[in-house]
């Protein structure tokens, strides 16, 4: 598993060199999909086989299996499957694996799986802003906890946030710029090029690149065609950053209650703890 890129690559070229006919190289990193028709055409004429595999399962693959997606010749597939079989999850091979079909479908189906996770992240992410933002809610990491079982949108991605709240239940000090790492990209550029509409995912990237700008040329453009037809206010930089902060203060107050109130038990606790403790010494002293 080599980053995805130029250095795969560069590693797929040094690897024809060194291997001999009848050898196998597995990609089993995040390549896009056209890389690996250009690295199978280049190994087939030396006689070396090729298989991609996209692998899901993040840090926690080691411990729970990896979700396997692999494109190549079924005989290549065979030959590997030792390997496969001792990397995916437990269970039902087809619950964990897939031989998603030529060179170039294992990193395809893993690209798209990619997507997918966009748009459901970024749906939990706008989930948990609006009743962050809501007074009446005063307890989010419990909705999010509560959703884990018995509901329709539990997951695995779910199961996660739930452990970020747990540790952190207003976020407070993680920055919202957010990277992406080309799959969500390149799902995108597939869906214009197969007239596939794919409003959900194209909107979960596109919140990413926003994420990254201090200062938004679009929203500027509108503000001043605000003011050109309707005359409305065009505000400067400074005006625009002195409300945004308003507006955060006053939504941080109205939040504040619940945080408070939710804090309270949590203090309680911590504040009994040390008499608990306490009691076995006092009862020492006393039989002593």
């Amino acid at each position: 598993m080599v980053a995805a890129g130029e250095i795969t690559r560069q590693t797929v070229a040094k690897l024809a060199d060194l291997l001999q006919p009848g050898d196998l190289v597995i990609d089993g990193g995040n390549s896009r999909f056209t890389d690996d028709v250009a690295n199978e055409k280049l190994l087939k004429a030396k006689g070396i086989g090729y298989l991609d595999c996209g692998v899901s399962g993040g840090i926690w693959g080691l411990e729970n299996g990896y979700g396997l997606m692999v494109g190549g010749t079924k005989t290549n597939v065979r030959r590997a499957m030792p390997i496969f079989d001792a990397l995916r999850p437990e269970g039902p091979r087809e619950e964990g694996f897939v031989h998603a079909g030529s060179v170039g479908a294992g990193h395809y189906t893993k690209m798209v799986h990619n997507g997918i996770e966009y748009g459901l992240m970024a749906a939990y992410a706008e989930g948990y802003e609006l009743l962050l933002r809501k007074d009446i809610v005063t307890d989010v990491p419990g909705a999010f906890k509560a959703w884990s079982r018995g509901t329709v949108v539990r997951s695995w991605l779910l199961d996660l946030m739930v452990d970020a709240l747990e540790k952190n239940a207003t976020l407070e000090g993680v920055s919202d710029y957010t990277v992406d790492s080309g799959e969500g990209k390149w799902t995108v550029e597939e869906a214009i090029a197969l007239d596939v509409p794919m409003p959900v995912i194209s909107a979960s990237l596109f919140a990413r690149f926003a994420s990254r700008q201090l200062v938004s040329p679009t929203m500027q453009a509108v503000a001043a065609l605000r003011g050109e037809f309707g005359g409305h206010q065009v505000m400067t930089i400074e005006e625009g950053v002195a409300l945004r902060t308003a507006k955060a203060a006053s939504a941080g107050k109205a939040a504040g209650p619940a945080r408070a109130k939710k804090a309270a038990p949590a203090r309680a606790k911590k504040a009994a703890a040390p008499a608990k403790k306490a009691a076995p010494a006092r009862a020492a002293k006393k039989s002593g």
